[in-house]
């Protein structure tokens, strides 16, 4: 596993209410998934995502937050992989440092291939090939035009 970061997730409750907030600051988010049940956006050379609580949490194969009113934050770090065939090593590789997987990785609806491991103190981690986003030399990750 290459020692970079490709993407920063962060479960929220309301993702209209989270991207007005990130615009508000100055951030823009990217016009292309205008409109979709997240929003991307570029943070230099990696990517910062807002979607669901929720939803994160069902891609991952972790139970829904029923706490009530105030869902629990979930954040996932993601690691974009060069190929399909580097998720499953990765996957591998944080299992034999002492990782869990959390959920083995699959074909994704989006034509991705996902999987997700948790460190040992439960931080998550996707990892992913996403062949819609481009992963530079120097592990930097671009979003589509």
């Amino acid at each position: 596993m290459e020692q970079r970061v490709s993407l920063i997730t962060l479960g929220v409750a309301d993702l209209a209410r989270a991207t007005q907030f990130y615009r508000r600051l100055g951030w823009t988010p990217s016009p292309r998934f205008e409109g979709a049940d997240v929003a991307f956006f570029q943070a230099g050379g990696l990517i910062f995502a807002l979607w669901g609580g929720d939803a994160l949490a069902a891609d991952a194969g972790l139970p829904a937050d029923t706490s009530g009113d105030s869902p629990v934050p979930r954040i996932a770090l993601a690691y974009n992989a060069r190929s399909r065939d580097d998720v499953d090593a990765v996957i591998v590789e944080a299992k034999q440092a002492g990782g869990r997987v959390v959920k083995p990785a699959k074909d994704t609806d989006w034509g991705g291939y996902v999987g997700y491991f948790a460190d040992p103190d439960g931080h998550l981690w996707e990892v992913a090939w996403n062949p819609g986003f481009t992963l530079l030399a120097d592990g930097s990750v671009r979003l589509p035009e």
